[in-house]
């Protein structure tokens, strides 16, 4: 069988967990901020730089507390901490929250179910480009403010939102809830950026914090610019912590 070599736009549909991955093709970006274009930039998002990225695959949506529930019932996850969400008293475990994403998984719990389902949890590189482009946009759909009818931020909706509810909000590769929802652990390590470019980043060797990015339901354009870093130790858990896997 002769199967096309993909290209920007291109999908697939994982076999294990049902997720739609996108295509990010290889090529470089900037990653980082430039304080004179975005203002609000911190210290540890400079310098910004020229990524180079080998293509990969990046899942659509955050992971599901339905996917994750398959984890789960295979043996090869652990629940999360919590049944509830912030406003619900049963929200994972609950038929009516299944396309919502997981929450109160750590960092091990996230690189567990990436493991299980054939894939890893995407470099803090790989986040960033699928997040923002290559042409150094600050937010997923670009410079214009936010607002909530391209994410869920700044407490507009009390709680998390099923996935995929805001396309107006997506990623150049057509990612979405890269802004908002819930915050995303990666797999780096949490360090300095290099002072040039680089090819294929995966962070420092070791560490004490690792690394989670994109904001959550409860946070102001601040916190959900594609370039902000955050940094928590690996076994935090709480009720606005997801991810998302890559291959």
């Amino acid at each position: 069988m002769i199967t096309a070599t993909p290209s920007m736009g291109s999908t697939q549909v994982s076999p294990q967990d049902g997720m739609l991955m996108l295509y990010v093709p290889a090529g470089e970006f900037w990653m980082g901020s430039d304080k004179s274009v975005d203002p609000q930039a911190n210290d540890d998002e400079l310098p910004q730089h020229r990524v180079y990225l080998d293509a990969y695959w990046i899942d659509q949506t955050e992971v599901t507390n339905a996917m994750y529930a398959r984890c789960v019932a295979d043996g090869a996850c652990t629940p999360p901490a919590e049944t509830s969400s912030y406003s619900r008293d049963s929200y994972y475990g609950s038929s009516q929250f299944d396309q919502y994403p997981v929450i109160y998984v750590d960092w091990n719990q996230a690189s567990a179910y990436c493991a299980w389902a054939g894939r890893r949890l995407p470099s803090e590189a790989e986040w960033e480009k699928a997040a923002r482009g290559t042409d150094g946009r600050i937010y997923p759909w670009g410079k214009q403010a936010p607002n909530g009818q391209l994410l869920n931020f700044n407490g507009n909706e009390k709680d998390t939102t099923a996935v995929g509810q805001y396309p107006a909000g997506a990623s150049p590769y057509g990612a979405l809830d890269m802004a908002g929802n819930v915050w995303e652990w990666v797999a780096d390590w949490y360090g300095d950026y290099p002072s040039g470019a680089v090819s294929n980043p995966t962070g420092p060797g070791s560490g004490e914090a690792r690394v989670f990015r994109g904001g959550s339901w409860g946070d102001a354009s601040y916190g959900i610019r594609a370039a902000y870093r955050v940094r928590s130790l690996p076994g935090y858990r709480n009720v606005n912590f997801g991810f998302r896997c890559a291959r």
